[in-house]
């Protein structure tokens, strides 16, 4: 493959260079040296101007891909329909939708009465009108009160994840002068609809505080009716999908509690549900009679229990789903007349629907890799489940699900202009051996029909395998801009997700975490040796603790891959693990490990991508960020690159965007947020001799 016009540059266009001050950590008993700590001083002002200079940097160099850009960020907006309107769903007497007009990148929400026609909708909340003079605008949490009237939601003008709860007279239209600042932005009603609970999150922005507020009194007389005490846990509220009950919810990564409060009389003091035990996690919702219960008490894949709403303290749980080794429970659906419980076989999620009689049934999907999940099932009086659909060939779609009949009704689908046809593309599931020679490491590939992978073209890897949290295989219509191109897109299901039960989440964390990092080398070592793609065509995405994995793999095998996107990457591990002040640190030892314990300490240290820089050749790489992450704060990914451009034996450019104006999530607009998309289709684009135009 010849060198791209970035390679070309480097000798051109020179890099940013960082001071350096040495600076010295010690826990136990060891110290370790880094020269760019200085760059967590947000408001210093030689931070910005380094990050700025940055930004210019990489924007040099990549002013050859901008014509590129330009291309791609149209043609995935072209995709988008100007005019798109999601499936109404019915809740407490009105359906509610929401609309995209043309040119506007937020979306405007309606509702109508359940007996009246559609054209009588009525807008709730205009996002395009919240979003005017600011440059990031997240909204959130919208809730009505059970009596139809009043609106809340949480707005976010930072991009630090605090939201400020605001209040809107749906009768009258008015904007009423409710401010409620530090929230997680949600709340659950009281049935009075008048009074509601809502979460205040402390300095590290850990949701640790329970409050009711009455929208007749001032905010000065708000009751605080709960308070996480445990600065390992977060506390947050919801109401019971019946409405009768409000829970209260302490959750850490590996342990929870619920308590009760009466909906009707949310004053009186919340009731102990059944008190954590370390290790125990459970969730609950009512329906009827009974408290329905999901417990790992029985084993690590959960089962489901119940019991009365007059006798559950003390753990009086009677059985009602057993736990089983080959499937893991992952939550139910009440219904009067029928449970559907969410459970995740071999990879793939399914649904089990138990009658009355307990007689039950799989719903079929018709894809062999695919991803179904419940959705907007507020009537529990239904014999419909209200579901979406997707794989990664099929775009989402809505359907409702007549249990009597066992028959789908396509109420939505994402529409993708531009002449897509799902039959252009295939996709499949493979099984790679691990290097145990034990594991096989689920992988779901894509491509396009007409450029079937084979050495000569280039393979996107995408990668995440922490937190339990399963990567499903979902439609992208900005990705089919790779595919187009000859590109495959993989995602491997890698040790520390949750893919194959729990068991595949507790292999891939704490002391076992590198089996995430050797899972994610051994299916890129397996795509090259079966000729799916060669190493100068091999890619690698991961975002978050994926670009902590991105950061491994290649300390580890930095010759495996031409090129590397790490998005708002968790680098700097054993530092931010030691800063008990900076968000989600105390609350995740679990996952990581808590490096005050020299055997943690001594393991992270092993992998932390940042502490394990070292002089070598490095493949191409483009790191993004946002200046205000609340999750991954904007100086990991700045050190980071400033010690592997130091530290880089190959000819490769390393590049650093960070957005001034944005957090975790990047920007926010449907159309906006396809401009960094672009960027990084154009560096792998080049990298790949792909580069639309040349």
């Amino acid at each position: 493959m010849g060198k791209s016009m970035m390679y070309s540059k480097l000798k051109k266009v020179i890099a940013p260079k960082p001071r350096k001050i040495l600076k010295e950590l010690s826990c136990n008993g060891h110290t370790r040296t880094d020269f760019y700590y200085w760059m967590n001083q947000r408001e210093d002002p030689e931070v910005i101007q380094y990050l700025e200079s940055e930004n210019t940097y990489t924007r040099a160099m990549l002013s050859h891909t901008e014509p590129a850009q330009e291309l791609l960020f149209n043609e995935i907006k072209g995709r988008i329909p100007q005019i798109d309107q999601s499936a109404p769903y019915l809740k407490n007497g009105y359906y509610y939708f929401h609309k995209f007009e043309a040119g506007h990148e937020y979306p405007v929400y309606y509702r109508y009465k359940e007996d009246e026609p559609l054209s009588n909708a009525r807008i709730i909340l205009d996002v395009n009108e919240l979003a005017k003079g600011h440059d990031y605008c997240q909204v959130g949490g919208l809730s009505v009160s059970p009596d139809n009237r009043y609106l809340v939601y949480g707005v976010d003008y930072i991009s630090r994840r605090l939201y400020t709860l605001k209040m809107k007279d749906l009768f009258t239209g008015a904007t009423l002068s409710l401010e409620i600042k530090n929230t997680t932005g949600s709340v659950a009603w009281a049935n009075d609809s008048k009074r509601f609970v809502y979460t205040e999150k402390d300095q590290s922005l850990r949701p640790h505080r329970i409050k009711l507020h009455n929208t007749t009194n001032e905010l000065s007389q708000d009751k605080t009716i709960f308070e996480e005490t445990d600065d390992t846990f977060i506390c947050y509220a919801k109401r019971s999908n019946s409405g009768k009950y409000i829970f209260i919810a302490s959750h850490q990564s590996i342990t929870s509690e619920y308590r009760v409060l009466d909906a009707d009389n949310p004053e009186n003091a919340p009731t102990l549900f059944h008190a954590r035990r370390r290790g125990h996690e459970y969730d609950i919702d009512h329906i009827g009679d009974y408290f329905y219960i999901r417990t790992n008490i029985d084993g690590e894949n959960f089962s489901v229990k119940r019991c009365s709403t007059t006798n559950f303290e003390g753990g009086k749980w009677e059985d009602w789903l057993a736990c089983r080794n080959d499937v893991l429970i992952e939550g139910f659906e009440l219904f009067e007349d029928f449970i559907v419980v969410c459970e995740r076989i071999q990879g793939l999620t399914q649904f089990e629907v138990f009658r009355k009689d307990q007689s039950s049934f799989y719903i079929k999907f018709p894809e062999g890799v695919y991803m179904a999940f419940p959705t907007q099932n507020f009537n529990q009086k239904t014999n419909v489940l209200r579901l979406g659909y997707t794989s990664l060939t099929t775009p989402v779609s809505y359907y409702n699900y007549n249990i009597d009949s066992q028959t789908f009704e396509l109420i939505k689908r994402q529409e993708v202009s531009g002449g897509f046809n799902a039959e252009d593309y295939h996709t499949e599931r493979l099984w790679i051996p691990s290097r145990d020679g034990q594991t096989k490491i689920p992988v779901s590939v894509v491509y396009n029909a007409q450029s079937p992978p084979s050495e000569e073209t280039p393979l996107l890897l995408y990668g995440y395998g922490s937190y339990g949290y399963s990567i499903d295989p979902v439609f992208s219509s900005a990705r089919l801009s790779l595919l187009d191109r000859g590109f495959t897109f993989a995602i491997a299901h890698i040790r520390g997700g949750e893919e194959l039960g729990r068991h595949w989440y507790d292999q891939g964390k704490l002391r076992n975490k590198k089996n995430t990092f050797y899972d994610f080398i051994d299916v890129a070592s397996w795509m090259v040796l079966h000729r799916k793609c060669s190493s100068q065509k091999l890619f690698a995405y991961g975002g978050s603790a994926g670009g902590l994995l991105m950061g491994a793999v290649i300390n580890e095998r930095p010759d495996l891959f031409s090129g590397v996107i790490a998005a708002v990457p968790f680098v700097d591990v054993v530092t931010t693990m030691l800063d008990d002040t900076i968000p989600l640190t105390t609350g995740e030892y679990d996952e990581w490990g808590n490096p005050n314990i020299p055997e943690d300490y001594r393991y992270m240290l092993s992998y932390s991508p940042y502490d394990n820089v070292n002089a070598l050749p490095y493949p191409a790489l483009l790191v993004t960020s946002g200046y205000h992450d609340s999750q991954v704060q904007y100086w990991e990914p700045a050190k980071w690159v400033a010690k592997l451009r130091e530290n880089n034996q190959a000819n490769t450019p390393i590049l650093l965007h960070t957005n001034m104006a944005t957090g975790h999530s990047g920007a926010t607009g449907r159309f906006e947020t396809h401009k960094e998309t672009a960027m990084e289709y154009a560096f792998l684009l080049d990298l790949a001799g792909k580069l639309p135009g040349n």
